[in-house]
């Protein structure tokens, strides 16, 4: 399983990678948030207790109910729960657009399996599968030899082609793996279906997670500070420094068709002010009843929780981990645990922010309890028996159902004007490429001719009229300046992976 280190002196790898716990105050607004956090160097600067010594402290100390209502604003709630893998279609258009320098990222430090009513941490770089004490030398022989063909798969067809009609949990039984090593690698590698995914996909989500190892971390995924919804505010200045405008706090209330042309020609917001634009870009929940009346939704399923411990307690209480929970029934689906320590700050500290995804096929309370039951033990439950458990406390849960519309395609909407652009709300997925996809194939739609999220220029090469500086030395302090900040991003980098 190749490690790669990005070296220090590539700059299209200088994405600032964060593993202290951050200072200072900050304050979001984005509309994915329902939470706003605010954090200050004082309060920040105090130890954070271990594990060890929060199952110790007397159960008056423990965090309870009343302190996180009293804390509300430390929390920051994502609706959408998705992780960025290190070489996805993402990272590569952070650094590209050069939009990476208004976020910082953590790495996800583990990931976890769910086997026989435990959690267990799975191996994930070569040093971690030759020091793992789950699995036997021949174990790990039989692993690494597989990955490695995983890895150069495409160039060995004549050994899956028989098998590309099968699915790839039946391939794996025929690689003579142990049903150990079976597992993680479709649970915790792969991290597809069981019944629905076939080999060819099973070998390319093992390959592209074998892929993103080692560019960052030990692990293939990175999770922004603050938040998924850091991201966009993020392109947000962006955009505005290509001279965006944004109309807060307006809603649609319809959309205005030229019956001529067939084109819309404006919006109307809720004070019955006419905004006129040339194209429009929308979320389907926008549009009328009759227009979306062929239109079939599937649905996601989603659980937000807060814990007050981590459901695998190590010496470290800061850990990042992904937790898959295999489905137990037919026609049901494999759930999704994301679990987000203070330091990436999106809870108080001595908490935990859990979210849980899977595609529905009941109400979000239905699909997820039964895996949350398995995980942690009820607040109220704790309250009465007054005594220390294994499993992590609830203190408070959320279960909500969301629209999945990246599957719909354009022509499955009635009568759409030709200008109107339909954009999906957020599918099932783990990471963000279908999103950058479709964000690529509408810009070339609309802007055929231009590069897709070019970076903004450098100051120094914008010249004004009567700019007194000549152009050599213009463009002499311009590469200047882009080397001094890539030297300080790689550093960065490189920091990073030391402190790995």
């Amino acid at each position: 399983m190749p490690i790669e280190q990005t070296p220090s002196s590539d700059p299209e790898s200088a994405l600032e990678v964060n593993d202290v716990e951050e200072t200072g105050e900050k304050e979001n607004h984005c509309d994915d948030k329902t939470c706003v956090p605010s954090t200050s160097e004082e309060e920040s600067s105090e130890n954070v207790p271990t594990a060890e010594d929060f199952t110790e402290q007397p159960k008056k100390n423990r965090i309870t109910y009343s302190q996180i209502i009293k804390e509300g604003r430390r929390f920051n709630i994502d609706l959408v729960s998705k992780l960025l893998y290190s070489r996805g279609l993402l990272i590569d258009l952070l650094i590209k657009s050069n939009v990476s320098r208004y976020a910082e990222f953590k790495n996800i430090t583990r990931i976890l399996a769910f086997r026989e009513g435990r959690v267990e941490q799975v191996p994930c770089s070569r040093a971690d599968v030759f020091n793992s004490k789950q699995l036997t030398m021949v174990e790990k022989r039989m692993l690494m030899k597989f990955l490695t063909f995983c890895m150069e798969y495409e160039e060995h067809p004549d050994e899956y082609k028989a098998y590309e009609e099968i699915t790839f949990s039946e391939y794996l039984k025929t690689q003579k793996l142990t049903p150990n090593l079976q597992y993680f690698v479709l649970h915790s590698i792969a991290m597809i279906s069981e019944r629905a995914s076939s080999t060819i996909d099973g070998l390319k989500a093992t390959k592209n997670f074998l892929c993103c190892l080692g560019r960052y971390g030990n692990t293939p995924f990175l999770f922004p500070l603050y938040g998924q919804g850091e991201l966009p505010q993020c392109f947000c200045r962006m955009c505005a420094v290509f001279g965006g405008i944004y109309c807060l706090r307006h809603s649609v209330q319809c959309l205005v068709v030229d019956k001529e042309s067939g084109k819309c020609k404006a919006i109307i917001d809720q004070f019955g002010q006419r905004i006129m634009s040339k194209h429009f870009l929308v979320e389907d929940s926008y549009f009328s009843e009759n227009t979306c009346s062929h239109v079939q939704y599937r649905q996601i399923s989603r659980a937000v929780l807060i814990t007050d411990r981590s459901v695998l307690q190590t010496d470290s209480d800061q850990q990042i981990s992904i937790l898959t929970v295999p489905a137990e029934e037919p026609g049901t689906s494999a759930v999704r645990v994301i679990e987000l320590c203070s330091s990436t700050m999106t809870c108080m500290k001595g908490t935990y922010l859990v979210h849980l995804t899977c595609t529905s096929s009941e109400t979000a309370r239905e699909d997820l309890e039964p895996v949350v039951q398995k995980l942690f033990t009820p607040y109220a439950e704790t309250e009465i028996e007054n005594e220390e458990v294994e499993k992590p406390r609830l203190l408070w849960a959320l279960y909500f159902n969301m629209r999945d519309s990246s599957h719909v395609s354009r022509n499955s909407y009635n009568d759409l004007p030709s200008n109107v652009y339909v954009c999906s709300g957020p599918d099932c997925g783990l990471g963000n490429d279908n999103a950058v996809k479709q964000a690529e194939t509408v810009f070339q739609q609309i802007c055929p001719n231009e590069d897709f999220c070019a970076p903004p220029p450098n100051p120094e090469d914008i010249i004004l009229d009567g700019d007194s500086l000549q152009p050599g030395a213009s463009e002499s302090s311009a590469m200047s300046e882009a080397n001094s900040e890539t030297l300080e991003e790689s550093a960065n980098l490189q920091n990073s992976e030391t402190s790995e």
